[in-house]
């Protein structure tokens, strides 16, 4: 297969997974499913990558063991969280606005949005598996594990760190404030972001493939910009305790607390 092909063979497996998502969410009434399924999404997209890419050597294979292992645990971690809690309040209010017709427009720009989204932010996994890509590990790498690490450590224990705290009856009401949450107001979406800076410098092994890193920086926009940073510190602004904790924690990027 060509790599044009299979360029767009990932997004064609993107789109019919959010499809299938979809079908489900219509007969449950709950449009939140779309954002378990997002992480396991770039999982499927690297594997589809490997085989049509004939990339399944170490490098291709260590990538798509890595997204494998943050979408799986992203998704499990968001099932959990949710699961419980009926459909996301922005889910409502989309379905509110248009109560007739919202069953078959969420397909569009709910769904198949979102597998574009994550196609377009999986494109450095694309670069590395070129077949112009090297073959065997590079410097780069490396580097790129060791940053994927970090991200994922950020992203791994901030969830947990924050579960933790929401599941103590004590903590009701009160800002998290703790562990890492004490250096960035949101180390989970630092650690989001920092990962597939990590896993771009894959694709930077590649001859020409740089512009793959779109991906890093779009994924890295939405969460500051779009549906991330901005969107919770507008939903949380008004909590006892929150401003303080603006005055002295970073909002995205771990630095020590300011000084009262």
């Amino acid at each position: 297969m060509t790599p044009l092909a299979a360029l767009f063979t990932a997004l064609g497996a993107a789109l019919g997974l959010m499809s299938l998502v979809w079908v489900v969410s219509v007969r449950n009434r709950d449009v939140s499913l779309v954002d378990r399924w997002w992480g396991p999404g770039f999982a499927l997209a690297a594997w589809v990558w490997v085989f049509t890419l004939q990339a399944a050597q170490p490098r291709g294979l260590l990538l798509a063991t890595l997204v494998t292992i943050w979408g799986v645990r992203l998704g499990w971690h968001i099932h959990s969280r949710n699961r419980s809690h009926g459909e996301d309040v922005r889910y409502t209010a989309m379905r509110n606005n248009s109560p007739q017709s919202f069953w078959w427009t969420s397909l569009i720009t709910v769904f198949w949005l979102q597998g574009v989204l994550l196609w377009t932010v999986a494109l450095p996994l694309f670069g590395a598996m070129r077949p112009e890509a090297p073959r065997e590990l590079q410097l780069l790498d490396w580097l790129g594990v060791l940053v994927w690490g970090v991200g994922f450590g950020f992203e791994a224990i901030g969830d947990a760190q924050l579960a933790a705290f929401k599941r103590d009856p004590a903590n009701r009401g009160k800002v998290m404030d703790r562990g890492l949450w004490r250096y960035t107001r949101h180390p989970n979406y630092f650690g989001d972001a920092t990962l597939w800076w990590g896993l771009g410098l894959f694709a930077l092994s590649t001859p020409g493939a740089w512009w793959t890193l779109v991906g890093p920086a779009l994924i890295t926009t939405l969460l500051l910009r779009v549906s991330g940073v901005s969107l919770l510190e507008k939903s949380m602004s008004k909590r006892p305790g929150y401003a303080e904790y603006v005055a002295r924690t970073s909002a995205f990027f771990p630095l020590p607390p300011k000084r009262s």
